[in-house]
């Protein structure tokens, strides 16, 4: 319930997200009361979240535990995330072990995972499937209403930092599981 929307372009990465924090259906806590900080600092990476807010926390908690992942392409990013999926299992009794559906043999973390690094924009699913995006994409209730802005303004004359900003604006109009203000921050990609 959050929306993180990334471009990447010129040899950068934009990346942003909203700040709501909503608790169950429909209460969602004023700025002013609560901040959720969606998007965080990861040595030379930027890791967006959305999903289960505890995630934050066990993140966190795990990272210190662990070390600065390095996170500049695909088979770091799972192999971070892997460990990362043993560890829900073994140390945080709070995970729960079951699929979404009966249809599918995997995992299901409930949580989605957009990556701003070096090595170029990832998506890491709640299988733990790691996509690659050339161009952009969105994550969280509102991706949809972020990429329909990124699509309709993707030939307009204005800064990446602008067209995230509007991207995660659309979401926060339209889905109400988005809202507050939108953080951004940005990576130099150093792959073509």
């Amino acid at each position: 319930m959050s929306i993180v929307a990334a471009i990447r372009r010129n040899g950068i990465i934009t990346i942003g997200a909203d700040t709501l924090a909503l608790f169950g259906e429909g209460m969602a806590i004023p700025e002013s009361n609560a901040r959720a900080e969606k998007i965080i600092k990861l040595g030379n990476a930027v890791l967006g979240g959305t999903g289960w807010a505890v995630y934050d926390d066990i993140l966190t908690h795990y990272i210190r535990q662990s070390g600065t992942p390095r996170l500049d392409n695909r088979a770091s990013i799972y192999e971070f995330f892997l460990g990362f999926w043993k560890a829900l299992r073994e140390n945080y009794s709070l995970v729960n072990e079951q699929a979404v559906t009966k249809e599918t043999p995997f995992g299901d973390l409930d949580a989605t995972f957009l990556i701003a690094s070096p090595g170029g924009l990832f998506n890491v699913s709640s299988d733990l499937g790691v996509t690659e995006f050339q161009q952009s994409h969105a994550i969280g209730s509102g991706a949809e209403y972020a990429m329909g802005a990124m699509h309709a303004l993707q030939d307009a004359n204005m800064s990446d930092v602008s067209f995230i900003q509007k991207a995660c604006e659309a979401a926060i109009a339209i889905d109400t599981s988005c809202g507050g203000t939108v953080e951004i921050m940005t990576v130099e990609c150093t792959v073509t």
